[in-house]
């Protein structure tokens, strides 16, 4: 079967492997049907690591999918051949101190598909996961929903995590990438019409637009620290810092209110920010975190089912398996008014 791997610093190659054969009592065997091209995957491309996860070549990257059971083990008995499924990338252990508190999602054990380390990623026609991370939508959605559910489920724990319920909340996401739109589409589901938008690129905020945003704020052009108080009728509650640029989260602090809080969900390049603290101080800005999602798919499941958000008004481009290298280049030059890029296999 065919699976496209890093080779180098913006090198990829399609290569030839074998098709799994052999599955586990408590795995399944996927075909898969859409991959998502992520941020993190275009970090691994462009720089060869996220902080202290290095790639070493070859590996194959790759975590937003979804796909079609192919076999079952012995002990499975949520899932048939010829479901749909979407797939949660953290594979985790079950036993250690988090993962019995409630938090998988920092398992000291986990294992994440395309990460470095742990698992190769899903850039390939068939791949094995444990029967867990697989949540069947079947005549929910489709396989093309079905894949951009993963960065989804990270703007909706984003939103709850930050306790953001009341429609009245004045909110600002910086980054109008997918995490970001993904960020807007929770809050609007939500009731909540009063979030707006900071990127500094003109096609990714007129997408914002016809996604809901409420108003619309350019990074580079405008400026933040004058606009947001002025179209937000006041500092905000909540800022999202969804684009991992150090400029934001500068930003951020000048228009959050004393109290406020801000949410850090992008990736910083250099895997690092300067935080202002004689500002952050006398603000007393709450700072919060956030680690991939945690129970957050079967909200998004049902989000998307219910018709309450589409998710495939993000998506710009298509590629076949063999175009991934164009669709990596593409994402990484935010070229042709790229927002988010789909492979289909």
């Amino acid at each position: 079967m065919l699976a496209v791997k890093l080779t180098g610093i913006e090198e990829m190659e399609i290569v030839e492997v074998d098709r799994p054969s052999v599955i586990a009592p408590d795995e399944v065997l996927i075909k898969i049907k859409y991959v998502g091209v992520c941020g993190s995957d275009v970090h691994y491309y462009t720089e060869g690591r996220i902080g202290t996860q290095i790639v070493e070549y070859p590996f194959m990257v790759g975590h937003e999918c979804s796909g079609k059971v192919v076999a079952v083990g012995s002990e499975v008995t949520h899932l048939e051949v010829d479901d749909l499924v979407a797939i949660d990338p953290s594979v985790h252990c079950g036993h250690c101190e988090q993962c019995l508190s409630g938090r998988p999602h920092t398992c000291l054990n986990n294992r994440f598909l395309g990460c470095p380390g742990q698992l190769e990623g899903c850039l390939t026609e068939y791949i094995v996961m444990p029967a867990f991370t697989c949540f069947k939508v079947t005549g929910l959605m489709d396989a093309e929903e079905a894949a951009l559910l993963e960065p989804f489920t990270i703007g909706v724990y984003a939103v709850n995590l930050a306790g953001v319920v009341s429609p009245e909340t004045r909110c600002a996401i910086f980054g109008a990438g997918p995490i970001g739109l993904s960020i807007l589409m929770k809050l609007i589901s939500a009731g909540n019409h009063k979030t707006g938008m900071v990127e500094p690129l003109d096609y990714r905020l007129e997408k914002a637009g016809e996604t809901g945003a409420a108003w619309l704020v350019n990074a580079t052009s405008d400026n933040v620290e004058k606009m947001v108080p002025e179209l937000a009728g006041d500092l905000v509650d909540v800022v999202f810092e969804a684009s991992g640029e150090q400029q934001a989260v500068d930003n951020a602090l000048k228009i959050l209110k004393p109290g406020g809080k801000l949410v850090l969900v992008g990736i910083p390049p250099a895997a690092q920010y300067v935080f202002n603290m004689d500002l952050m101080r006398r603000k007393e800005i709450n700072v919060i975190n956030v680690r991939r999602q945690n129970h957050s798919v079967e909200e998004a499941i049902q989000l998307v089912a219910s018709g309450k958000v589409n998710l495939k008004q993000m998506v710009t481009h298509y590629f076949q398996l063999r175009k991934t290298p164009v669709a990596f280049d593409m994402v990484a030059g935010y070229r042709d008014n790229v927002i988010k890029a789909m492979i289909v296999i």
